[in-house]
């Protein structure tokens, strides 16, 4: 084979590189934009279900089909207006009226059975985010759901910062993949 040959076959395999390297990313960025994303869990606030540092993945295709539903674990953008991505529980959809009595959590009346939060008491909080305390029972507008962590103690979730809107859910929590010994779906 020639020099020219030669020159022709390594452009040849640079631009294959290249087109390869460009499609993957592009794939990549598609599937993270529509499909799924992988989330690290910044606090304990979901303890003991998923612990802090867990790295988890929340599929985005189910809530444009459907609502979010009572017990799904999504993930949404923080109120407060920062980047942060939080994950909490949905405890109650739109039309639901919430009521925290006695450290228990009742929807439409009827007390949660609510294994995951270990017994910790859901009490209102005394401060929040708009300043002005949460008053129950508390019904959740139309298009929205009410979110809390499963470490009652330790979560501002909707008593500090009112309804989520099911605009601002960016995903589904479906499984924890790191580290191994936390793996499980949720």
């Amino acid at each position: 084979m020639g020099e020219t040959g030669e020159r022709h076959g390594f452009l040849s395999g640079v631009i294959e590189m290249v087109i390869t390297v460009a499609v993957a990313i592009a794939v990549a960025l598609l599937l993270r934009t529509f499909v799924f994303e992988v989330y690290e869990v910044p606090t304990g606030s979901m303890l003991e279900t998923i612990q802090e540092g867990d790295r988890l993945v929340g599929e985005k295709i189910t809530y444009r089909y459907s609502e979010p539903k009572q017990g799904d674990i999504v993930t949404f953008s923080n109120p407060d207006g920062s980047d942060t991505t939080l994950i909490k529980r949905v405890i109650a959809t739109g039309g639901q009226t919430v009521n925290l009595v006695d450290g228990v959590v009742y929807v439409d009346g009827v007390a949660l059975d609510e294994p995951y939060t270990l017994g910790k008491a859901s009490y209102p909080l005394d401060y929040s985010l708009t300043g002005v305390t949460m008053s129950y029972p508390y019904t959740v507008p139309e298009g929205s759901v009410w979110v809390m962590g499963d470490n009652r103690t330790n979560s501002l979730d909707s008593r500090y910062f009112g309804a989520v809107s099911v605009d601002d859910i960016t995903s589904r929590a479906v499984f924890i993949f790191w580290p191994f010994s936390d793996a499980q779906t949720l």
